[in-house]
């Protein structure tokens, strides 16, 4: 007998199989454990020949546990997220303070009226890395050039607080930092006599941001009068203390003779973060705005030379070109 009536039979007598007491299910059983369908029906017992491959149906999608079927993976806990969310944080607030911007604490009165002694500084570091320079009249923030801290009392921050600041997430504790106003960049000349005011290039400044009371120069022998040319890639600087500052004026003893290298420039300082009833921007003073104070710097003497000159050696060769093409028409025209 062919295949088919082997089925037939087999099913039949599976059928008289499971009327009998003490006799084992036959191909029946083996169909549920192979098709993985044997999930209890609604009223308690396993589902049958019926509901198996064997009568032509396709199996149910309901599946156990070793059939293969993904199962829906159950969300983290808060607690288990926890612990990659501040690693996180903690690699974007270190990039942010290595990249873009970096927060300051004011440890002096250097700068007052500007800034007071314990605000809180953001400092735009971005800038400098595509090759941006200071410019006149920027608040800047520079490592020490050359131990111009030197006696000055430094903080001794606990270790949390190092690591905080080495990350970003606190004002940097390194003392080792200053920041005055630029006043000077390469190619300038500055120059201080009397009580001032002071000069750029020749031009009086207008310092309103000078703290009341004292004079944009200082009248003494060890640094307040003085007239200097920055030499390039240097700054000079001064603070808007001007009578409780110790800037370029005096450090002119040290192996910079008081200029800051451009390279020592961490960022501009653009804006008051902290307290918040001091929040403002830093913007340059209208006074570096001057028409003729860039007049001694020497690139700007270069940039602003080079049109003309441009120009003037663009117009020689076509005039001759013109006077040899009018001579040749001229005697075409006498033959």
């Amino acid at each position: 007998m062919g295949d088919a009536a082997v089925g037939a039979r087999s099913g039949r007598e599976g059928e008289e199989h499971r009327g009998r007491p003490g006799e084992a299910a036959g191909p029946a059983a083996d169909d549920f454990v192979a098709s993985g369908n044997g999930s209890p029906t609604g009223d308690g017992s396993p589902t049958g020949g019926g509901d198996g491959p064997g009568d032509g149906q396709p199996p149910t999608a309901q599946g156990g546990p070793g059939d293969g079927t993904p199962q829906a993976k159950q969300p983290r806990s808060f607690w288990k997220e926890l612990p990659i969310l501040i690693g996180i944080a903690l690699v974007l607030a270190l990039l942010i303070k290595t990249f873009l911007v970096q927060a300051f604490s004011i440890p002096s009165d250097s700068m007052q009226n500007t800034l007071q002694q314990g605000d809180r500084v953001l400092v735009d570091k971005l800038t400098p890395w595509f090759g941006s320079e200071p410019e006149r009249g920027e608040v800047v923030v520079f490592h020490d050039p050359d131990n111009w801290l030197a006696g000055e009392p430094t903080p001794d921050p606990n270790p949390l607080q190092k690591v905080l600041s080495w990350i970003g997430l606190m004002p940097s504790a390194e003392e080792k930092d200053l920041i005055k106003r630029v006043v000077g960049v390469g190619g300038d000349t500055i120059e201080c006599k009397g009580t001032g005011p002071l000069k750029v290039n020749g031009v009086a400044l207008n310092e309103p941001y000078v703290y009341p009371g004292n004079t944009p120069c200082s009248q003494d022998d060890q640094g307040g009068q003085f007239k200097v040319k920055v030499p390039e890639g240097h700054i000079w600087v001064m603070g808007d203390h001007r009578q409780n500052s110790r800037d370029s004026r005096y450090n002119q003893a040290d192996r910079n003779d008081g200029f800051v290298p451009v390279d020592k420039v961490v960022g501009r300082a653009v804006v008051i973060a902290w307290p918040i009833n001091r929040w403002t921007n830093l913007p340059v003073p209208d006074t570096f705005d001057q028409p003729g104070l860039a007049a001694g710097s020497s690139s700007a003497a270069v940039l602003a030379a080079a049109p003309q000159g441009l120009a003037l050696a663009g117009a020689v060769p076509l005039v001759l070109w013109r006077r040899r093409r009018y001579g040749a028409g001229e005697a075409r025209r006498e033959g």
